[in-house]
């Protein structure tokens, strides 16, 4: 439902757009104020260390930075390290970040950071070759996919993340995050379709976007002729600097499975993500309205009745 209100509200990072042909516009002040903001790459860990990490980030959002610094200085992760090193705004969080990067070339969370300390210094271009590379050194990630919000902010915020038919069995949903994880890679390992795709969409809601690919991938590989698994591959191609990558496949499988409801409504979720409101309703209007008992020909109405309460405001 956020998503819906997210396509239609003007998308504003305060950083930098980048055209399609990825030409670099100003958007925005070049010096915020306050201190940058922190994220910190813990996934589903829930370790005492990951909860005391959390607080601290928490912490840190809401201005109480003694109250971070000393929660960063008490562990040695990397994660820790990190918040340690943004902690030493303003005058050394920028060449702490950078050692740091030396240090670790593949984290990509070291280089988001490195971007939001540069950006807040006023060093905008420095700040955008840091997001760039937070992609570049580790895509399947969730700081490159924050990397690609910024970059990126005509588009929707985060990657769309396919919507299967069916949901786990209420025995998985049941469980703590990082063991619902556990518990799904390993049905995906020795299971077929079903369970490799709701791997996949795991991975995908963990920022783990080329992880969660290869898991569709290998659903779509086992039934070539289903829609579901070759809509999830699609889905998972999608890239803010090309956007094309999934639209490329979608669009074949919305002439080969025309009445399909799964494949007209991540259509139509991908459009809603760059933007395209009028041709996104339209989509999701097919998918209604193709098999109106299907969970994903609800899921649409569900989408279309949220446009149009956001449009009416």
């Amino acid at each position: 439902m956020a998503l819906a209100a997210a396509a239609v509200a003007a998308a504003t990072v305060g950083a930098v757009v980048l055209q399609g042909g990825g030409e670099e516009t100003e958007a925005a002040p070049q010096r915020p104020q306050g201190a940058p903001p922190l994220l910190l790459e813990l996934g589903v860990r829930d370790d005492a260390e990951a909860r005391e990490l959390r607080r601290a980030e928490e912490l840190w959002s809401d201005g109480r930075h003694a109250e971070a610094r000393a929660i960063f200085a008490r562990h040695d992760s990397t994660e820790a390290r990190i918040g340690a090193a943004l902690a030493r705004w303003p005058d050394g969080a920028v060449p702490a970040l950078r050692r740091l990067a030396g240090e670790l070339p593949r984290r990509a969370d070291v280089r988001l950071n490195l971007g939001f300390a540069l950006f807040w210094s006023g060093r905008r271009e420095q700040a955008v070759e840091a997001w760039r590379e937070a992609r570049r050194v580790q895509p399947d990630s969730l700081a490159a996919v924050r990397a690609g919000d910024l970059l990126f902010p005509q588009y929707a915020r985060g990657l769309p993340v396919f919507v299967p038919s069916f949901e786990p069995p209420q025995e998985i949903r049941a469980l703590p995050e990082d063991e619902q994880l556990r518990r799904l890679r390993a049905a995906a390992a020795r299971g077929g379709t079903r369970e490799k795709l709701l791997y996949g969409v795991a991975l995908q809601r963990i920022g783990r976007p080329i992880s969660a690919r290869r898991a569709y991938d290998r659903a779509a590989a086992l039934a070539p002729d289903d829609p579901e698994p070759l809509v999830a591959a699609a889905v998972a191609r999608f890239d803010k600097a090309s956007p094309e990558a999934a639209f490329s496949r979608l669009g074949p499988l919305a002439r080969r499975f025309g009445d399909d409801p799964s494949v007209r409504f991540h259509l139509g979720l991908l459009l809603l993500w760059i933007g395209e409101l009028e041709d996104a309703r339209r989509q999701l209007t097919l998918a209604r309205a193709a098999d109106p008992a299907h969970p994903l020909a609800r899921e649409a109405a569900a989408y279309l009745e949220r446009l149009e309460d956001v449009e009416s405001r």
